[in-house]
């Protein structure tokens, strides 16, 4: 796949935003989709030449039954998936859900740096601060989400002020 310019990423988001159908969304406020509700999705700006990114959202499951996040797409990276971080004989490790991400009627599960999160491999494109990258989700009985994750800073710990 070859690396997006930056007119050419404008003009895809502006197509998907007039396609309509989907849920799509800039990332500013939360979204909809069956019982569940995602905000505050965010990524990070990656220096140079960086072979990959995070992605960070709250997912909020106001429904009566489980959903789970099954995958994660995106066209700016060759893969991407949902991961996992936990502290094993003193050492960070990082792994793939590979079972997806269960998200528990009334509870809301909060993907950031540090934690959990979004994992984008073998970027096609830096990420730049200020922009919006497309990302969709797919959850096993909410169905399909296309939204924007807008990019703060590199290292930055919270959303650009535009997406909180």
């Amino acid at each position: 796949m070859m690396p997006l310019s930056r007119s050419l990423r404008s003009l895809l988001a502006a197509g998907l935003i007039a396609a309509g159908g989907n849920a799509f969304a800039q990332g500013a406020g939360p979204i909809e989709v069956g019982d569940l509700t995602i905000s505050h999705a965010w990524t990070r700006a990656t220096p140079p030449g960086a072979p990959s990114a995070g992605g960070y959202l709250t997912i909020s499951n106001e429904g009566s039954e489980p959903d789970r996040l099954v995958s994660v797409s995106t066209p700016f990276a060759e893969e991407s998936a949902v991961h996992a971080m936990s502290m094993q004989d003193g050492v960070m490790r990082m792994r793939a859900i590979s079972e997806g991400l269960q998200i528990q009627p009334g509870e809301s599960v909060t993907l950031k740096p540090g934690g959990d999160h979004l994992m984008f491999l073998g970027l096609e494109t830096g990420l730049t601060a200020g922009e919006a990258f497309p990302v969709t989700l797919t959850f096993e009985h909410a169905g399909k989400v296309e939204l924007f994750l807008p990019t703060a800073e590199i290292g930055a710990t919270q959303p650009p002020a535009a997406a909180k």
